[in-house]
């Protein structure tokens, strides 16, 4: 395989952005790009070895410097929501901006996602982001380098590997926020996906999206948050209070499988592996019609995203695991998406 770069355009102050491609033997072919280290395409066949683009986005940078949806960005320092922007560290307070109100989202207003990373071709299959957040960064305390780096592999697996050092107390809590439809770049919903998530419980949240603290089983007392075996996305999302699934699902720690998508018209099929203790599940509720790759409008409902990841508001929910991370010590995270046809 080899890694092929371009420049993809220039931010507002004048720093080019780089996109990679990088294509196994299989015809899958993957495209990032340096801007919030975002992963902007896959390319891959479906059972009659039509080619096609799973993942929603934009054609030019201009689009990825705004990017309300997040579509494909690295999400930094903490993904999710924190409850009112607030939270403690060894007795000092911090305030964080509401961006989500009245909540913080993805790291604030101008997260990981909208800077500019630097690159590298590491193999030649592999690159890799860095970003170094400064102290104060967002509000955030502590000088934190984050890496990222993606893989595609002859197994036709997109490998997502991220480590992150501080030089001060702080929190971390970082994914990927693609968003996959399987029947590729099409007007289309994922209602007719079948998905099945390897979580017994999740996450219930109150009226402003924060977890209680509590966790459910899956199976009661609404069943609509049950995958354990597979279904349609469809098939119980009218159930699901909010209009969608925008949920965490709890992850099993002894296993790194976390879940399957299959689409029956393509064949196409992803299979998720993490060693997070959870996953967001996303079905794109916020999708507004806006059009994206193409000029394909892109609809609630247009996508769905798998988002590996700490507890959401971990840091402020004692039963939740710690998102702290301290000098000297890695936070690191594994995830992997691997695509095939039945």
């Amino acid at each position: 395989m080899v890694v092929s770069q371009e420049v993809f355009g220039k931010t507002e102050s004048g720093e080019e952005v780089i996109r990679y491609t990088i294509k196994n033997s299989n015809e899958l072919e993957l495209d990032v790009i340096s801007f919030g280290a975002t992963f902007v395409s896959l390319k891959c066949p479906d059972r009659n070895g039509k080619i096609d683009d799973v993942v929603l986005g934009y054609d030019n940078l201009k689009d990825y410097l705004s990017n309300p949806p997040y579509f494909g960005a690295t999400i930094g320092r903490v993904a999710n929501r924190i409850a009112n922007g607030k939270f403690s560290l060894s007795g000092k307070e911090y305030q964080l901006a509401i961006n989500a109100p009245p909540n913080t989202l993805h790291g604030g207003w101008v997260g990981f996602n909208k800077h500019n990373w630097k690159s590298e071709v590491k193999e030649d299959s592999k690159v890799k982001f860095t970003y170094i957040s400064p102290d104060g960064d967002e509000n955030y305390p502590g000088e934190l380098t984050a890496c990222i780096s993606f893989t595609l592999t002859e197994n036709n697996e997109v490998k997502l590997y991220y480590k992150a050092t501080t030089k001060a107390e702080t929190i971390v809590n970082l994914t990927n926020h693609g968003y996959f439809n399987l029947a590729g770049q099409v007007d289309r919903d994922v209602l007719d996906h079948v998905a099945q998530i390897n979580a017994p419980t999740y996450l219930p949240t109150n009226d402003v999206q924060i977890p209680t603290g509590e966790k459910c089983s899956v199976s009661s007392p609404n069943s609509a948050f049950d995958f354990t075996k597979p279904k349609p996305i469809g098939q119980d999302i009218d159930k699901v209070p909010g209009g969608g699934y925008d949920h965490n699902y709890c992850l099993p720690q002894s296993k790194e499988f976390c879940a399957e998508v299959y689409h029956p018209s393509s064949g196409r099929v992803v299979k998720m592996f993490t060693d997070q203790p959870g996953v967001q599940f996303y079905t794109g509720n916020g999708l507004d019609g806006s059009p994206g790759k193409g000029g394909v409008e892109y609809h609630k409902y247009g996508a769905f995203c798998l988002e590996a990841q700490n507890y959401p508001d971990a840091i402020n929910q004692p039963g939740f695991p710690s998102p702290i991370l301290h000098p000297g010590e890695t936070y690191k995270q594994k995830t992997i998406f691997k695509f095939d046809v039945k």
